[in-house]
């Protein structure tokens, strides 16, 4: 069973006014068939955090590790990390004009896997998980979220979790725009993938909807660029009813 490993990580970005420390020792321990959720504020680092993972260029690792199996995260490129099984769901999916979602997906697919699937089990698994998240055949063939609704576009990386088999997926405010039942249908495309894939989530959100369709095993709230605090469940059930004032009174 993979583990995912983050231990002291310190990350920083560059801005007019010079480097600014965002996370500020981080630690966290994520195995497979795992659901972590990480909540709190707007500006807290949550975002920060994902995109750390995921390699971003924009984000600075000052210090600390992240680990997947004992290799170091850190020294792969980004095709590396998604070839290692690492994913990221981004909370503003791009567009990709001229490249449609079939093409898209089956680069991916053959990609990560060093060769392409076979062309009858994959338009079959195509179609399957589109089926699943309500999405119409159509889609397939238009270019990678142009003119998509926000729910369209969330669904979309749904379908790549369902298809690419990640080993960890990093689902940044996967939740942010979706109505009731698109937020639904989403969700139940997590648990699909976790249940059949033994994937490790690690859910970052502000609210607990999600959380009510995708039941988590960890609540680590953000505040301040750290983990301020963990529980189970419930936390995030005290956090609906709570908000996040008694940790800003905390660390003021």
């Amino acid at each position: 069973m993979a583990t995912l490993t983050i231990k002291d990580l310190h990350v920083s970005i560059e801005t007019d006014q010079g480097s600014k420390p965002i996370l500020r020792g981080v630690d966290l321990t994520i195995k497979q068939g795992e659901i972590h959720a990480i909540m709190g504020p707007n500006g807290s680092g949550k975002s920060t955090l994902a995109y750390t993972i995921a390699g971003h260029p924009r984000y600075t690792v000052d210090s600390g590790s992240i680990e997947l199996d004992g290799e170091d995260v850190l020294e792969m490129s980004i095709d590396e990390r998604a070839k290692a099984g690492l994913f990221l769901a981004m909370q503003y999916p791009v567009e990709i004009p001229g490249v449609t979602v079939s093409n898209f997906l089956r680069t991916a697919k053959t990609a990560l896997d060093g060769e392409a699937p076979p062309v009858r089990t994959w338009i079959k698994d195509l179609r399957g998980s589109m089926e699943a998240l309500r999405m119409d055949k159509t889609f397939a063939e238009r270019n990678v979220n142009e003119g998509f609704s926000g729910g369209e576009k969330k669904r979309h990386e749904i379908v790549q979790l369902e298809l690419l088999k990640p080993k960890f997926a990093v689902l940044d405010e996967t939740d942010s725009g979706l109505d009731v039942d698109a937020l639904k249908i989403v969700s139940e495309g997590v648990n699909r993938a976790k249940e059949t894939n033994n994937l490790g989530v690690l859910l970052i959100t502000h609210y607990t909807r999600i959380l009510r369709y995708i039941t988590p095993d960890f609540v680590h709230v953000f505040v301040d660029g750290q983990i301020a605090e963990q529980g189970g469940p419930e936390l995030a059930e005290r956090l609906e009813n709570e908000g996040y004032d008694r940790y800003a009174t905390a660390t003021a």
